[in-house]
């Protein structure tokens, strides 16, 4: 498994066989419970949307699951390998496969998509996210397939004219919270102003993602010194 997400997990049910995930997201692969509370939704939340895991996605806990590392090869036999390729910040486990000798890298939900990418689990990291990115640039592979929308790309250098693309997102969300910051703000102020979603999505998870993205994004511009705490809770661009 690519990593512990309910969309990423929902066929598992179906197959008798030994099921490995990075060692960053063997917990939440382990437990349904452990799963839901990675989201960090608000405990009235939290029920409904473990009972959603159960009943639309078929999630069930896995104890059997095992751990795998970055590097670990398994052979499918017939000349044919998977390379596990450790790209956390979607999640602390989130990996890539690279299957040799054709030459394809499974990206997972370094999807390449508009949305841009995505760090709004408790255990998330855009830091990590970044490293991700620029570790995916240095491999070439003949194919990269995404799991969400655009499918697969045919070659490296259009491939990494989509990764800029898409790490192109995070400096956007850069660039709209400095000119936000212009006057104080408040990270719920942030928050509310939107970095990810569109003023139209709804939903529990929307305002804790949104917490948690601007918080990273505001920690960064600090150590960068483009942003101040000019009092406690209020922020600035500097």
């Amino acid at each position: 498994m690519s990593h512990a997400h309910e969309d990423h997990i929902a066929g598992l049910g179906g197959y008798d066989v030994p099921v490995h995930v990075h060692g960053g997201d063997l917990e939440a692969l382990h437990s349904r419970a452990v799963l839901v509370a990675g989201f960090g939704l608000p405990p009235e939340s939290a029920a409904e949307a473990e009972a959603t895991m159960r009943d639309t996605f078929h999630v069930r806990d896995r104890p059997d699951a095992s751990a795998c590392a970055d590097g670990e090869v398994f052979d499918l036999g017939g000349g044919r390998t998977v390379t596990v390729v450790h790209l956390p910040g979607h999640t602390p486990g989130h990996s890539g496969f690279l299957i040799e000798p054709d030459g394809f890298l499974f990206l997972a939900d370094i999807d390449l998509t508009s949305f841009g990418p995505y760090y709004g689990d408790v255990g998330s990291s855009l830091g990590d996210f970044e490293a991700s990115l620029r570790r995916c640039r240095e491999i070439d592979a003949r194919w990269y397939g995404t799991f969400h929308q655009k499918g697969v790309v045919e070659g490296a250098a259009e491939f990494r004219r989509r990764l800029d693309a898409c790490a192109g997102v995070v400096e956007r969300r850069d660039a709209a919270l400095l000119a936000f910051l212009r006057e104080q703000r408040t990270l719920e102020e942030i928050a509310v102003r939107r970095l990810v979603y569109r003023p139209h999505v709804e939903g529990p998870h929307v305002a804790p993602v949104e917490r948690r993205t601007a918080a990273q994004h505001l920690e960064r511009l600090a150590d960068g010194g483009l942003v101040a705490e000019v009092e406690p809770g209020r922020y600035r661009a500097t």
